[in-house]
């Protein structure tokens, strides 16, 4: 759906170590065998054989205060040694952390071949981006293109705009001139309707703490500073067609309300250029629940303003407002679910489309009248099918679908009416974001990636039914020399899991091949295929990636997302540990040679995982990661995540949490895996304090000789924003960790 325009950054996702260790899609029904989705495997070439993993270093270990703290929840006692370690301003927490650091970095600093590996990540990392262009006022002369651009040797991508589609660039929004060591970045921009002004966003150090600027694009000059809006993390924006005026979400200024409140309380004012933002009316969100997150749409002409509230990852309602009506009229509820559902709007001249899976789990698509927006009276132009329609555009008159496919994308294009025009040509199995372009305009825009493709722009002609290449990014890899296929595992409760695997031509399945095994599975997020070039270090080396498509995510629809959710989480495990068995089995690699890795949500898979299956894994990184699911929702934006996890205050949903806790399921003496936790210090939304807490427990109580390192970041946070200088370091430290312990020879 048409929205606010963003650097591609997930609401629950960290960018470098979830690109690095998630990249894939989920199942289909059957069994059959593997599909062979680029190249083939060589049957004549020799394997490459992984050395002998080397023996395991041991840095002394950090002194750790542990404290006899016991609490009783629901008649049950809960441990916590080290609550302490939860207040990253205390001074103790800091010297424990810097020792920490300290401890990792010389770990990792003087293994062998790190400098070579140092130098062919930053090949693989250094190769630029190119984000797919949104057009503006095409129809009353050449149109504006707005769109996003990162030459290689440059931390965060730029801004840029250009009249015409061919027409020269002209710089914008250049965050790598804002600020040192290229912390500034670029959170969101939505153009006028007339591409003459721009609302867009910054934050620095990874914090994601938008402040809104306005710009005129004319001199590309700022406006002045009753246009500059503090606490607009990711804004969602809407211009009215004068470009005098625009609808916006902020949050509250800290102390207005309750102390921990100011990261909930998201609602919709209404900006007029040169009022003092402190004197925008608020328009939607009064006496909402404070975890409610509303976003605002309005239509071409002005009229229908659409305020639309994500309420958890299974449920957004959606409230029309007719601006025709005067200064009394209010908001209609009109796709408020009994029960669960998604209302995904986007609002034209005359009508409203709704994608919606209030009655299939793959969604359909209903236009809606919005004088007459009852359900009742809407108008199924899509029905649903097998595949997920994932998102929807209208463009030029037609509407242009994005479906989940086998874990892959597909784009079809639809009369308004939902008859069949045609498919739009991808470059192989990939994925899309879905198509830009303008309801009333000639062309369309498709950004396009896979594992060996980097950023890509296709770009459709409506009247010759063209597609051309408008830009792209070379990779640094010749996918030829690659393979990539989809096979499935079967699960504890009998559902077949699918994962793609990612290796050389001529790697043997003899049991010796280096793997690296990720996934992620929750809050419906689909795991597509994607390029990440760090991870073809390891396989340049022989080594072989496996990406995991569990249940929780939102590859199959809804019924797939309910599947790993709450009372289900334990699914989404039971899915990892059902592809790891099938890779030793295949005799893909061994326990020895087989690492795990997640960030975020996949975070807690990997927490999950080496406490529930140690035996499985040589290794395990586990990034940005919730581990204490006892405590999880009472720090930062966590509230937002019960109604993915639940909560521990509900008795039953406590029984869920403890089960799987990672902190609360350590045992002592237990051989397990060698674990990198990385964090960083800035992270504002999953607080470094499950990171800390959890490597302590490990440190003190995990049997055996295998390292736990700390890696906690500076001047950095979940991942959004992070500049290419500090991927680099971060991602030369994860590959240098997985090398030792799996036994990778370093690059030449």
């Amino acid at each position: 759906m048409r929205s606010v325009h963003r650097p591609k950054t997930l609401f629950f996702l960290p960018s470098l170590l979830v690109s690095m260790a998630c990249s894939g899609n989920p199942p289909p029904p059957a069994d059959p065998p593997p599909n062979h989705l680029t190249g083939s495997l060589a049957p004549t070439a020799s394997a490459v054989a992984a050395p002998t993993p080397a023996p395991a270093r041991r840095e002394p270990p950090v002194p750790t205060r542990r404290e006899d703290i016991v609490e009783t929840l629901h008649g049950k006692e809960i441990h916590d040694p080290y609550r302490w370690l939860e207040d990253g301003e205390s001074d103790e927490v800091k010297v424990w952390q810097a020792a920490q650091n300290e401890r990792t970095a010389k770990a990792l600093a003087t293994l062998p071949g790190r400098a070579a590996l140092t130098r062919r990540i930053e090949s693989l990392l250094r190769i630029g981006s190119v984000g797919t262009p949104a057009v503006y006022a095409s129809k009353k002369g050449k149109g504006r293109y707005f769109y996003t651009r990162q030459a290689p040797s440059e931390d965060q991508p730029v801004l840029y705009v250009r009249d015409g589609v061919d027409g020269a660039d002209r710089k914008l929004v250049d965050p790598n001139t804002l600020g040192k060591d290229g912390l500034v970045s670029l959170d969101f921009w939505v153009p006028s309707q007339d591409g003459k002004k721009l609302a867009y966003g910054l934050s620095s150090g990874g914090d994601e703490q938008s402040t809104l600027y306005v710009m005129d694009v004319e001199t590309g000059k700022n406006l002045p500073e009753t246009e500059v809006i503090p606490r607009a993390r990711y804004a969602s924006v809407a211009w009215l067609p004068d470009g005098k005026s625009f609808y916006y979400t902020r949050f509250p200024q800290k102390g207005d309300v309750p102390a921990g409140e100011e990261h909930y309380h998201r609602k919709i004012y209404l900006h007029q250029i040169g009022r003092p933002w402190e004197k925008d009316p608020l328009v939607f969100g009064e006496g909402r629940a404070m975890t409610d997150s509303p976003s605002v749409l309005i239509s071409p002409n002005g009229r229908w303003l659409v305020a639309t509230v994500h309420m958890g990852w299974s449920r957004i309602e959606a409230y029309l407002l007719d601006r025709k009506a005067g200064p009394q009229a209010t908001f209609v509820p009109f796709a408020v679910p009994k029960e669960n559902a998604i209302y995904d709007v986007d609002v034209y001249d005359d009508s409203l489309l709704v994608r919606t899976n209030d009655s299939a789990p793959t969604y359909e698509l209903y236009r809606v009248d919005p004088q007459k927006p009852a359900r009742e009276h809407w108008k199924k132009i899509l029905p649903a099918t097998k595949d997920v329609l994932q998102a929807v555009t209208s463009i030029g008159g037609q509407i242009f679908a994005t479906y989940i496919v086998d874990a892959h994308s597909v784009v079809k294009r639809f009369s308004a009416t939902g008859e069949p025009k045609g498919e739009i040509t991808l470059p192989t199995i990939g994925t899309t974001g879905g198509a830009s372009g303008e309801w009333d305009g000639h062309e369309a825009f498709v950004g396009f990636t896979s594992f060996a493709v980097p950023s890509t722009v296709l770009r459709f002609d409506l009247a010759t039914e063209k597609v051309s290449t408008w830009a792209e990014i070379k990779p640094p890899v010749d996918a030829s020399e690659f393979v990539v296929t989809q096979e499935k595992a079967r699960s504890k409760d009998g559902t077949l899991v699918p994962y793609f695997l990612v290796h050389k031509k001529g790697v043997a399945r003899d049991g010796k091949a280096p793997t690296v095994l990720t996934g992620y599975g929750g809050f419906n997020i689909a795991q597509m295929p994607a390029f990440a070039g760090s991870r073809y270090v390891m396989l340049e080396q022989g080594g072989v990636v496996a990406v995991a498509n569990l249940r929780g995510g939102g590859e199959y629809g809804e019924a797939w997302h309910r599947a790993g959710m709450l009372a289900s989480k334990q699914n989404v495990f039971d899915d990892l540990y059902a592809v790891a068995e099938k890779l030793l089995a295949d005799q893909v690699t061994s326990s020895e040679r087989l690492a795990v890795m997640g960030g975020s949500n996949g975070g807690l898979l990997v927490g999950a995982a080496i406490t529930q299956r140690p035996e499985l894994f040589r290794a395990a990184v586990c990034a940005v990661p919730l581990l204490d699911m006892i405590r999880y929702h009472k720090f930062l934006i966590a509230k937002l995540w019960i109604p993915e996890y639940g909560s521990a205050e509900d008795p039953t949903q406590f029984e869920w949490l403890r089960a799987y806790s990672p902190y609360h399921n350590v045992k002592p003496g237990t051989p397990y895996p060698a674990v990198l936790f990385a964090t960083a210090e800035g992270d504002s939304r999953v607080d470094p304090l499950h990171a800390r807490k959890m490597a302590a427990l490990l440190q003190a109580e995990a049997g055996g000789d295998k390292p736990i390192l700390l890696r906690v970041e500076g001047k950095a946070g979940h991942g959004a924003g992070k500049p290419i200088s500090k991927k680099i370091e971060e991602a030369t430290d994860v590959y240098s960790f997985l090398f030792w312990q799996l036994g990778v020879t370093p690059p030449g």
